[in-house]
């Protein structure tokens, strides 16, 4: 029988073996705090993007003044930025070639402009395709973009059942899509349970239907390894404020396969997505390439401190940012297992690596109360309704001693050793 100490020297084994293990020093450090178990809701701050915040405003900002959009410059000019950022995520996270990603918005707006645009573009050529094929138990926002769009449009949502521990599979959107269908819009990973579905297969079905496919990554990016040109995704949206550690309300990406950029029109006319702004003229001329997808003024201080965790990301590279990943919620299934399981808790997440993407989701009766307990105790997983606790350990600064101490505490607490 594997004893606790045994647990705590395994993880302890496991951080001298990790590879990963010297960038946990390059994140500011949270007193109090035993394991953060959240990093797929909100990551934690790389302890350089402090220092960055400071020399940009004190210099890029406040020497550099209105000069900072158009003249070059350390770090200039602004204008760019949506484009150069969005290429270094591309290259780094997505598996995308350059001129294909843009910085802008929330992951609301850019869902609704892409989701919005492909929905137009598919009436225009066949007034028939009206229908959105999406999960019913999809993350909200998604499912209330596309009933907004639906609504507007004169269309529909064909809504697509799946257990959760197993998701959404190509046979059903391949079952559900057909003549009718303008858009298949899908978690890469599912927010609820960590299903990672399979985008490649998925994009063929679709696309066999003539339908475009439209990925969310914001449990994907900076965590399981995209190859979005390879697998011919149409677009994508992600959040960059997870495990890319951007920073509460960080802007999100936006991707449009080039093949695409001329005939997708988003419908947020603004100024910066216009052929020559500064022209201030009538009339809206969009930008070509994927810079018309941005509409208003790039959010350039909010991207400063994405700036600092994609240098991270860079130096270890998404192959083994993906291993460490898969090696966290390994262990963290095997501490569940042996710890939580006998006390009533299920595993609501695919067993099954190739199908799990960065977090580990269990479920019991009554856990509303005990993630309170476990907050109280600088143990810092995340709830969701009903009755779910996400662990979502981020590979760049998560060790397995944190895992093994977060769910040590869990284990007190069921077995009411800790009041």
């Amino acid at each position: 029988m594997t004893t606790t100490r045994t647990w705590a020297e395994r993880a302890t084994a496991l951080d001298a073996a990790d590879p990963l293990a010297g960038l946990r020093d390059r994140f500011l450090p949270a007193p109090g705090v035993v394991a953060y178990l959240d990093g797929n809701s909100l990551g934690r701050p790389v302890a350089d993007a402090a220092n960055r915040l400071g020399e940009f405003i004190h210099q890029a900002w406040g020497q550099r003044l209105i000069r900072g959009w158009t003249e070059d410059g350390p770090d200039a000019p602004w204008m760019d930025w949506p484009e150069r950022i969005g290429d270094r995520i591309a290259a780094l996270a997505l598996g995308a070639a350059a001129g294909q990603t843009v910085l802008a918005d929330s992951t609301t707006v850019l869902l609704y402009k892409l989701a919005r645009a492909a929905i137009d573009a598919a009436v225009t050529v066949d007034p028939d395709r009206r229908v959105i094929v999406a999960f019913a138990d999809d993350f909200p926002t998604d499912r209330y973009v596309v009933e907004g769009i639906a609504a507007e449009r004169g269309g529909s949502v064909r809504w697509l059942q799946a257990d959760i521990a197993e998701g959404v599979t190509s046979d059903q959107v391949a079952d559900a899509a057909g003549p009718d269908t303008a858009l298949v819009l899908l978690s890469h990973v599912a927010y609820r349970s960590g299903w990672l579905a399979d985008a490649p297969a998925i994009t063929a079905a679709a696309h066999r239907a003539g339908a475009h496919v439209l990925l969310d990554l914001c449990h994907s990016a900076g965590s399981v390894p995209l190859a979005l040109d390879e697998w011919g995704v149409d677009l994508a949206v992600g959040c960059t404020y997870k495990f890319l550690n951007g920073g509460p309300g960080s802007p999100a990406f936006a991707y449009v396969r080039r093949g695409l950029q001329g005939v997708l029109r988003q419908p947020i006319q603004g100024w910066m997505g216009r052929l020559d702004p500064f022209t201030m003229g009538p009339g809206y001329v969009p930008a070509p390439g994927i810079r018309h997808v941005v509409s208003g003024t790039p959010p350039i201080l909010a991207a400063v401190p994405l700036l600092a965790s994609l240098d991270l990301l860079d130096e270890a590279g998404i192959a083994a940012v993906r291993t460490k990943s898969l090696a966290l919620t390994a262990f963290a299934l095997e501490l569940v297992d042996a710890w939580l399981v006998p006390h009533g808790v299920e595993v609501i997440s695919p067993r099954d690596p190739e199908r799990r993407g960065g977090h580990l989701t269990i479920s019991r009766p009554g856990f509303r109360e005990v993630v309170d307990l476990l907050w109280d105790r600088g143990v810092l997983p995340d709830y969701r309704e009903p009755d779910a606790i996400r662990i979502g350990p981020a590979p760049l600064s998560t060790s397995f001693t944190e895992v093994h101490d977060g769910l040590a505490v869990l284990h007190n607490i069921l077995e009411g050793t800790v009041g």
